[in-house]
C-alpha cells in the first residue's frame, strides 16, 4: 500500500506542475499584432510562425498580422526570396518588420499597374534605388540615371541650372515624333515633356525603367520610347503611430570646369593682324598689343556659384494610416552670370484603410520655381567677343560697337544689369484613389489625377542698350509677357484577379480602362519703343501701340484606352504573359484613331529543374523571351488638318487681310508602330553574391511621319506621311557583385554596358534627305540616309592645306590659296560642294558604360561612379568661325600652329584664308566624342548613435563630402562633348551631337548632413 500510495502522490505532483505550468502559459499568453513588408510595402502572403512550433499565420493584403504568443516566443517572419527574421516577443504587442531581399532576382519592382518580384518578370525592367538617386544632389532626378541603368543613354544637354537631359531607351525610334520616354509618376502618366524640376529627388523610393515589349505594351500608343515609373515614398515600416522625422541638408560650390584653349589677347592681335594684311584690308591692331584692352570675358561673365538645398520629411503609419510629408527648397545660382533656379515643393502621400475591403489615398505635388533664364551665354562670352573689345567708353557708360567688326557690339554685362528674363512655374499634381477588396483575389482600384501648370514668362530689354545708343538708334526698349496655362487629368480604372488555382498553377489577370484629356492656352503680349525702364514688363500699355504684337493660341488632345494583362506561372518555373491595349486618340481622323498593340512574354526559370538541384554554382538562373507592338502618337494635335495663315490682299486698290491655306491636309496619317523582340539570360551566382543580366533586343519602326515632297501642281511643296521604317538592335549588360562581406568591411560594384545599332531602312522611297541645322553652312551637313544612323554627319573631307601654287593648278579648283584649305573634289567636277560630300560620324555611341564601386568600413562609406561612351562624334559648330574664319572672332589655340611661310608644312589653314575658300561642311568639324567621366565620388561617416547614447531620439545621423563631374577625360577641343545645342525637342529630336560651346557642367563639392529622428 505504501508503495502504491507514493506512486499516486508523485503523480498528483506532477500534475501539479504541469497544471500551474500551463496556468501560467494561459496568463502569459497575449494577442500580438505587426505587419510585414520591404522597402516598397507591404508583403501579403507572408509566414508569422512561433519558432519551434507548426503554429502561425500569414499576412493579409496590407501585409498585417495578429497571433497569440508568449513573451519567451520568438516569432519566426520569412517570404519567398527575402532573409528570413527572428523576433523576440518580449511585451511587444506591435511589431513592424521589414525584409531584406535575398538576392537580386527576389527584389519586388514596380512594373505598370502594379508590382512584381524580379524572378518572377518576363519583360526587362531596369531598377534605380532611392540610395542611388541620393548619391549624388541634383536639381533633377534624370541627371541622376546617367550610367545607371543598362541600355538607357542619358545625355546632359546644358550645365544651366535646371537643365534637362535627353533620354533613349535602347536608340530612339521616330524622326518627326518624339523620342524621350514617358513618365509615369505614382502611376499618373504625366508626358514627355513633364518638368522633372517639379519633382524633389528625397521624395523618390525608387524608379524602374520599362525597355522591352512586354513591359511597356501595357502603356501602348505611350510606350514605344520606353516608360519610366517613379514611385515616392510613403510611411510604410515606421508604425507604432509615432513619426519619423528626416531632415536633408546640403550646400555646394559650383566651379568652373577645364575650359577651351584659345589664344591670348596677343596671339589674336597677331592673328586678326595677319588676316588684315592677307586680305589687304587695314590692320585693326596697329599699336603694340599692350596699348589694348585685355578683357578675360570668360573671366569676367563666369565664376564658382554656391547651391543650397534643405528638405524636411514626416512620415508614420499605425495600423489604418500611412503617411508621408514633405517640404523642399533648393536654391542655384548659375556660373554664368544673370542665371539661376529657385525651388520651392511640397509633397503629401497618404493611404487610409477603412474597414478590412476598403483602402484610399493622395497623393499631392506643388511646386513652384523661379527661373533666371540668363542675360549672356558661355558661348558669346568664350568665343564671340575678343579679348580687346572695350567694356565701356571713355566717359564710364557701357561700350556698345565694335570697331574691329564696324557693327554694333552687344555688351554682355550691359545686358545683364539692364534686361530682365525670367520665367515663374506653379505646378500641381495630384492623384485620389478608391481601392476595394470584395474577396481576397479581387481588387478593384480606381484613379482620377488632375494636373495644373501655369507658366509666366517676363522679358524686357532696355531703351539704353548700348548697342543701339552706339548707332543713335532710339527706338526705345521692348518687353514682353508670355503665359501658359495648362490643365489635364487622367482617370484609371483597374480590375485584378490574382488565384492559386492548385499547388502548381497561379494566375493574374488584370483589366483596366484609362481616360485622359489635356487642353493648353498660351497668351503672348509684346511692346516696342518703351521709352522708360521705370516699369519694364509691367506696363506693356507705355509703349507704340502701332507696333504692339498679341497672339493667343490653344491646343488640346484626348486619349481613350482599354488594357488587360495575364500573367500565368506554372510549378514557378515556367511564366507566361501576355497583354493586350486599343489606344485611340484625337490627334488622329476618324478611321485611323484606334490601334491595338499585343504583347507575349515567357521565363524558364532553369534554376527550378531537377537536374540543377544539386550544384551551387547557381543560385538562380532564368532565360526569358518577348515579343510585341507599341505605338508613338508622334505628332501634335491637328496635324491631319490644314491649317489657315495670314495673307493679305488688294481689294479696290486697298490692302486688306486674308487667309490662305499654309498646310495640306491629311486625314489619312496614322501612329507609328514599333515591333520588338528582347531575349535575356538573368543569373545569379555564388549564393547570391554576384547578378548578371545580358539582353539583346532587336526593334523595327513602321510608318514613320516624314515630311514628303509632293508636286507643286498642290500648291504646296510637301505633306505629312506616314512613309519609312528604321531600326534598332543591341544588347545590354548588367553586373552586380558583392566583392567582400564581414562585419566591419563590404565592397560591392556595379557594371552595366549597352551598345546600340540604329539604322534607316526606308524613307518613302528617297535615298536622303537634308537636315538643315547650320544656316550659314546650308545642306549637307547633316543627313538622314538609307543604311545610316539617325543621323550622320556629312562633309567633305578636309586634306590640310595647300603646300604650293603647283598643288593648286593640278587640281584644277579654282580661288584656291597656298596656305589655304584643301578639301577632297570627290567627283572631280572643279568645284568643292554637296556632291563631294561623304559620311563623317554618326552622334550615336558603339558603347555606353557606367562603373560603380561602393566600399564600407564600419560607419564609413566611399563609392567612385564612373560613366562615359566610347565611337560617338560630335559635331563643332564652333569650327567655322573659330578656326577656318577670318580674325574677327576669337580662335582656338590650335592655331598657333597654323600655316604661315615660315611654317610652310603645317596642315592648319592660313590667316584669311576664308575669304577666299568659303569653308564648307568637312571632316574637321567631326571629332570624337568618346569620353570617360567620373561622375561621383562621396565619402560619408554613419554616426553610431546607439553607442553615443542618441538612440532614443536620433535613429540614424550621417555627414557626407561628395564630389560631381571632378573628372573628365576626353580630346574634344571644347572640352566636354555631352552637350547639344538644339536641346531634347524640336530638332534637337534627331539632331543630336552637336556643340556650340553650351553652358558647362561645372564641378560640383557637396557638404551636407542627414538624420531621422
Amino acid at each position: 500500500m505504501k508503495t502504491k500510495l507514493t506512486s499516486f502522490k508523485t503523480k498528483t505532483k506532477a500534475f501539479t506542475i504541469l497544471f500551474a505550468l500551463f496556468a501560467f502559459t494561459s496568463w502569459s499568453q497575449q494577442t500580438v499584432s505587426g505587419n510585414v513588408s520591404d522597402e516598397e510595402g507591404p508583403l501579403p502572403g507572408a509566414s508569422v510562425i512561433i519558432k519551434g512550433t507548426t503554429r502561425g499565420t500569414t499576412t493579409d493584403f496590407d501585409g498585417n498580422f495578429t497571433i497569440e504568443a508568449n513573451a519567451s516566443d520568438a516569432l519566426q517572419v520569412s517570404y519567398i526570396g527575402y532573409e528570413p527574421q527572428s523576433i523576440t516577443v518580449g511585451n511587444q504587442i506591435q511589431l513592424n518588420i521589414i525584409l531584406k531581399a535575398g538576392n537580386k532576382l527576389d527584389e519586388v519592382v514596380v512594373i505598370g499597374y502594379g508590382t512584381q518580384r524580379k524572378s518572377d518578370l518576363t519583360g526587362s525592367v531596369a531598377s534605380v534605388s532611392s540610395e542611388d538617386l541620393t548619391q549624388v544632389p541634383s536639381s533633377r532626378v534624370d541627371q541622376v540615371l546617367q550610367g545607371r541603368a543598362a541600355g538607357v543613354q542619358v545625355t546632359q544637354v546644358s550645365g544651366a541650372p535646371g537643365a534637362g537631359t535627353a533620354i533613349r531607351v535602347r536608340g530612339g525610334n521616330s524622326i518627326t515624333g518624339s523620342n524621350e520616354p514617358l513618365w509615369v509618376i505614382d502611376g499618373i502618366v504625366v508626358g514627355t515633356n513633364f518638368n522633372l524640376n517639379n519633382i524633389n529627388a528625397s521624395d523618390i523610393k525608387s524608379i524602374e525603367i520599362l525597355k522591352d515589349a512586354s513591359s511597356i505594351a501595357i502603356y501602348g500608343s505611350r510606350g514605344a520610347n520606353g516608360v519610366v515609373l517613379v514611385t515616392t515614398k510613403n510611411g510604410v515600416g515606421i508604425g507604432s503611430g509615432k513619426p519619423e522625422v528626416s531632415v536633408n541638408i546640403y550646400t555646394s560650390m559650383q566651379m568652373l570646369p577645364e575650359l577651351p584653349d584659345l589664344l591670348t589677347q596677343e596671339e589674336q592681335i597677331a592673328f586678326t593682324n595677319e588676316s588684315a594684311e592677307f586680305r589687304s584690308a587695314a590692320i585693326p591692331f596697329p599699336d603694340a598689343p599692350s596699348s589694348y584692352p585685355d578683357n578675360d570675358w570668360v573671366d569676367l561673365l563666369l565664376g564658382p556659384a554656391p547651391i543650397y538645398n534643405a528638405d524636411i520629411s514626416i512620415s508614420g503609419a499605425s495600423d489604418n494610416v500611412n503617411y508621408y510629408n514633405s517640404i523642399n527648397y533648393f536654391n542655384q545660382e548659375g556660373i554664368v552670370k544673370s542665371s539661376g533656379l529657385e525651388k520651392f515643393i511640397f509633397r503629401s502621400n497618404l493611404d487610409i484603410k477603412l474597414n478590412d475591403k476598403l483602402k484610399a489615398g493622395l497623393r499631392i505635388n506643388y511646386s513652384r520655381i523661379n527661373q533666371d533664364n540668363g542675360l549672356t551665354s558661355f558661348g558669346s562670352a568664350a568665343f564671340g567677343i575678343l579679348r580687346t573689345q572695350p567694356i565701356f567708353n571713355d566717359d564710364g557708360t557701357y561700350n556698345g560697337f565694335n570697331d574691329v567688326v564696324g557693327s554694333p557690339f552687344s555688351n554682355p554685362l550691359a545686358n545683364i544689369e539692364l534686361n530682365t528674363n525670367e520665367t515663374f512655374t506653379n505646378n500641381l499634381l495630384g492623384t485620389v484613389y478608391l481601392e476595394y477588396r470584395p474577396a481576397p483575389d479581387w481588387t478593384i482600384r480606381s484613379t482620377f489625377s488632375p494636373e495644373f501648370n501655369n507658366t509666366k514668362q517676363n522679358r524686357f530689354t532696355s531703351s539704353q542698350s548700348p548697342g543701339n545708343l552706339a548707332i543713335g538708334v532710339t527706338d526705345g526698349g521692348t518687353a514682353s509677357v508670355r503665359t501658359v496655362a495648362s490643365t489635364g487629368w487622367n482617370n484609371e480604372n483597374t480590375i485584378q484577379y490574382q488565384k492559386d488555382l492548385n499547388e502548381n498553377n497561379s494566375i493574374t489577370v488584370l483589366a483596366g480602362a484609362s481616360f485622359q484629356k489635356v487642353s493648353t492656352e498660351i497668351t503672348e503680349a509684346e511692346a516696342f519703343g518703351i521709352t522708360s525702364d521705370a516699369t519694364g514688363f509691367n506696363n506693356l500699355g507705355n509703349s507704340d501701340p502701332a507696333r504692339s504684337i498679341v497672339t493667343s493660341g490653344y491646343n488640346g488632345f484626348q486619349i481613350a484606352s482599354f488594357f488587360g494583362r495575364i500573367n500565368y506561372d506554372y510549378k514557378d518555373k515556367y511564366l507566361l504573359t501576355l497583354v493586350g491595349r486599343t489606344d485611340g486618340s484625337s490627334v488622329f481622323a476618324p478611321g485611323n484613331k484606334y490601334e491595338f498593340y499585343p504583347s507575349i512574354a515567357g521565363a524558364w526559370k532553369i534554376s527550378e529543374e531537377a537536374f540543377l538541384q544539386e550544384q551551387t554554382f547557381f543560385k538562380d538562373l532564368k532565360l526569358r523571351a518577348s515579343w510585341g507592338r507599341s505605338g508613338n502618337q508622334a505628332i501634335g494635335p491637328y496635324r491631319t488638318l490644314g491649317v489657315l495663315t495670314e495673307a493679305n490682299t488688294t481689294l479696290n486698290g486697298f490692302e486688306v487681310p486674308g487667309l490662305t491655306l499654309g498646310r495640306p491636309s491629311n486625314p489619312n496619317l496614322k501612329w507609328e508602330t514599333t515591333t520588338s523582340f528582347d531575349i535575356a539570360l538573368e543569373a545569379s551566382m555564388f549564393e547570391g553574391r554576384l547578378f548578371t543580366e545580358f539582353n539583346y533586343y532587336q526593334k523595327e519602326t513602321n510608318d514613320l511621319l516624314l515630311d514628303v515632297t509632293i508636286p507643286r501642281q498642290t500648291g504646296f511643296t510637301s505633306q505629312l506621311q506616314n512613309v519609312g521604317s528604321l531600326e534598332n538592335k543591341g544588347w545590354e549588360l548588367l553586373v552586380t557583385s558583392t566583392n567582400v562581406t564581414n562585419d566591419n568591411f563590404n565592397w560591392n560594384t556595379t557594371l552595366t554596358l549597352a551598345s546600340n545599332k540604329n539604322k534607316i531602312l526606308d524613307l518613302g522611297g528617297q535615298e536622303f534627305i537634308d537636315v538643315v541645322v547650320d544656316p550659314i553652312i546650308g545642306s549637307g551637313n547633316t543627313r538622314l540616309i538609307v543604311g545610316e544612323s539617325v543621323p550622320v554627319f556629312t562633309g567633305v573631307n578636309y586634306l590640310g592645306t595647300w603646300k604650293s601654287q603647283e598643288e593648286i593648278d593640278a587640281s584644277g579648283l579654282s580661288s584656291q590659296v597656298v596656305g589655304g584649305a584643301r578639301f577632297e573634289d570627290l567627283n572631280g567636277d572643279g568645284i568643292i560642294s554637296t556632291e563631294d560630300n561623304v559620311v563623317l560620324g554618326s552622334p550615336l555611341p558603339d558603347l555606353i558604360f557606367g562603373f560603380e564601386n561602393s566600399f564600407s568600413y564600419k560607419n564609413l562609406d566611399f563609392s567612385l561612379f564612373f560613366q562615359g561612351t566610347t565611337g560617338n562624334e560630335v559635331y563643332n559648330l564652333r569650327m567655322r568661325n573659330h578656326y577656318f574664319n577670318r580674325g574677327e572672332t576669337v580662335k582656338f589655340g590650335d592655331l598657333r600652329d597654323r600655316w604661315t611661310p615660315s611654317n610652310p608644312t603645317s596642315d592648319i589653314p592660313r590667316a584669311g584664308a576664308d575669304s577666299v575658300t568659303n569653308t564648307p561642311s568637312n571632316s574637321e568639324y567631326v571629332e570624337d566624342g568618346s569620353h570617360v567621366r567620373l561622375k561621383t565620388a562621396r565619402v560619408a561617416y554613419n554616426f553610431p548613435v546607439e553607442k553615443m547614447g542618441w538612440g532614443d531620439s536620433v535613429k540614424n545621423m550621417s555627414v557626407y563630402l561628395s564630389g560631381s563631374n571632378l573628372l573628365l577625360f576626353s580630346d574634344f577641343r571644347l572640352i566636354d562633348p555631352e552637350q547639344n545645342n538644339f536641346g531634347r525637342t524640336g530638332l534637337g529630336n534627331i539632331a543630336q551631337g552637336y556643340a556650340n560651346g553650351s553652358y558647362p557642367n561645372p564641378r560640383v563639392i557637396t557638404l551636407g548632413m542627414n538624420v531621422t529622428f
